[in-house]
């Protein structure tokens, strides 16, 4: 079989390594166990944006009292949009994105009441319109089964490219593809989300989603333009440059507490256990701190009485005494 056609221009790798850099920071930083706040405030953001982009025009009030099992008023089908966006957002870390089974599940849940082929590959041709011109004609209906399974392949086993790229590509190629009659937008950008989050964490906590609606129409010009080209350069190019910003958004706002020495302590027992370890393994833990600032924090786990200590020098060894 053959991969989807990209390339990776110089651009494109300055935005990765950006994008390494800014993970890299929040790494360092007390962002293992988000608060609950935190959570809900990304979720209620990115369903509001996500269903915006869709035309889908209720008060984020809405999202907020429906999050929380209260009775609104408005649009059936708008309600119904935001109930079903509810049920899938609730726990993002569940969903596999690199089964399309999973796909068809969550597109289920996704377009439940709202069209009848719900969780099911499109029967029909389609194009795309674009004001009263068609703009983009899907593959055949008939392809779909076989071009997504393609696609999820590329996925899976293309381990030679990053997988924020792929993620990218995914999401242009399943645009391009069209598999379902309908919610192709929402499911495609959700399934980048859940992609990324296979490679940090961290993306659990982002908006892409605002970013994408503030940029809405870069965003269907980076798919024409990918379109025109016929391979997805320039999307992923665009992506990225959100990806990268939402980031910077995020490092720049969030602000968290940079890890104390008895942070990086409190990790570094739950990764050793009480297995012997070296002043090495410790900065290999902790890489963003100096040599000079492992060993102080070691002495300070020997002084605490958390710490054993045996050897000398270069050959010292260390290991936490068991919790009583």
């Amino acid at each position: 079989m053959s991969f989807p056609p990209f390339t990776i221009t110089p651009q494109i790798l300055l935005h990765l390594l950006a994008i390494q850099e800014v993970l890299g920071e929040l790494k360092a930083v007390s962002l293992l166990k988000p608060s609950l706040k935190l959570r809900r405030e990304t979720k209620i953001k990115t369903i509001r944006h996500s269903l915006a982009i869709e035309g889908n025009d209720l008060d984020p009030s809405v999202i907020t009292a429906i999050i929380d099992n209260k009775r609104v008023l408005g649009p059936t089908q708008q309600i119904q949009e935001i109930k079903n966006a509810v049920t899938v957002y609730h726990d993002l870390a569940k969903i596999n994105p690199l089964k399309s089974k999973e796909l068809l599940r969550v597109h289920g849940l996704l377009m439940a009441g709202l069209v009848s082929s719900a969780g099911k590959w499109r029967e029909k041709n389609v194009g795309i319109l674009k004001g009263k011109k068609i703009s983009h004609v899907a593959p055949q209906a008939r392809r779909v089964p076989e071009l997504m399974a393609n696609l999820f392949e590329f996925l899976n086993k293309d381990k030679e490219t990053p997988l924020l790229v792929r993620a990218c590509v995914f999401h242009y190629e399943l645009e391009f593809i069209h598999p379902f009659e309908d919610g192709n937008g929402r499911i495609g950008r959700l399934w980048q989300q859940l992609i990324l989050m296979r490679h940090s964490p961290v993306f659990e906590f982002l908006s892409v989603e605002s970013l994408i609606h503030e940029e809405q129409k870069r965003y269907y010009e980076a798919l024409e333009k990918s379109d025109r080209a016929g391979d997805s350069t320039a999307f992923i190019d665009f992506s990225l440059r959100l990806i990268l910003q939402s980031l910077e958004e995020f490092r720049d706002t969030f602000r968290p507490k940079p890890l104390s020495a008895n942070d990086r302590l409190e990790l570094a027992q739950g990764h050793f256990l009480e297995q012997d370890f070296s002043r090495r393994d410790y900065l290999s833990l902790h890489k963003q701190i100096s040599t000079a600032t492992a060993s102080r924090d070691l002495a300070h786990g020997v002084e605490l009485g958390r710490l054993h200590m045996k050897g000398e020098k270069a050959l010292t060894l260390y290991r936490f005494k068991a919790s009583k």
